[in-house]
């Protein structure tokens, strides 16, 4: 039997298709909701966060899990308000992101960076989803979708975690949805594979930094309910281990020796299932630049 953590993240992996989830029981996942700020919400259940945009104009969320909890999702969204789904918003492509575009696509508008939507059109595996799944507004830059009585602005920043990734803005609320680009208290998955790197994932956080509000509300893609200090930590974190690997390679150390001496004690406790220390390690070793 395979790791929870691999059943849950196998998605996040570079061959994982928009549809494609792992032979699991959702049966006994929870759909957790958490107010944030404004009209935001935050739902909590398997696979990345979900934004929730609530107000007269209807329902808007960020991302949606995977297919196998559409129904828990609209129960936890029906309670949340009885407006219609209207728009869903992905952060990037993978499906433990958009695996619910196939339910929720067939009644709302799917908007997203214009590399979504040929990765989810074709996925390096498995067959792409139904058309209801694939994003029908893309955009290369930037887009706003007034709502709700504010502006929701999605904002591409390239090859980080992947080619597609997308911080979405609550300019009212102040919320921000970081999607991949942030693992809260993790260290992070770089897909190479989709246009990712590690460069690209530093500079793509620390621009997000530079553009948000300090008081603003940050939903991760993954992990707890956060604050622009907890993604100042976290660039830092990604300042400095990287830093620590590649200063260590070029003096000449081998892989297997740095993996050995690990990181930076205050660091420790970042690894997790699913990216461990030694596999941030290897992932900043050979990382695309």
């Amino acid at each position: 039997m395979k790791p929870l953590s691999l059943l849950l993240f196998a998605p996040l992996l570079p061959h994982g298709g928009a549809t494609h989830h792992p032979q699991r029981d959702f049966a006994d996942v929870e759909i957790k909701a958490t107010p944030v700020a404004g009209n935001v919400h935050m739902l909590e259940g398997a696979g990345g966060n979900i934004g929730v945009s609530v107000g007269s104009d209807g329902i808007l969320i960020v991302d949606d899990q995977f297919a196998p909890l559409a129904d828990k999702i609209r129960a936890a969204l029906k309670a949340l308000g009885e407006g219609r789904l209207r728009f869903v918003l992905n952060t990037h492509w993978h499906g433990d992101h958009t695996g619910g575009n196939a339910a929720f696509g067939a009644d709302a508008s799917i908007l997203a960076h214009s590399n979504v939507r040929k990765r989810l059109e074709s996925p390096p595996r498995g067959q792409p989803g139904p058309k209801e799944a694939l994003p029908i507004v893309t955009f290369d830059e930037s887009l706003s979708v007034h709502f709700n009585d504010e502006e929701i602005r999605m904002i591409h920043l390239p090859g980080g975690h992947t080619d597609g990734d997308s911080v979405i803005h609550f300019t009212r609320s102040n919320v921000v949805h970081m999607g991949d680009l942030f693992f809260a208290g993790r260290f992070p998955f770089v897909d190479v594979g989709s246009g990712g790197s590690v460069d690209g994932y530093v500079r793509s956080v620390e621009k997000a930094l530079a553009d948000v509000p300090a008081d603003a509300k940050v939903i991760p893609g993954h992990g707890p309910l956060a604050t622009v200090d907890d993604l100042r930590l976290f660039h830092r974190m990604l300042r400095e281990t990287v830093a620590s690997v590649r200063e260590r390679k070029a003096a000449g150390k081998t892989l297997e020796e740095v993996r050995k001496e690990g990181l930076p004690a205050e660091w420790a406790s970042w690894g997790w299932e699913f990216i461990s220390a030694e596999r941030w390690i290897e992932t900043v070793w050979g990382g695309a630049r």
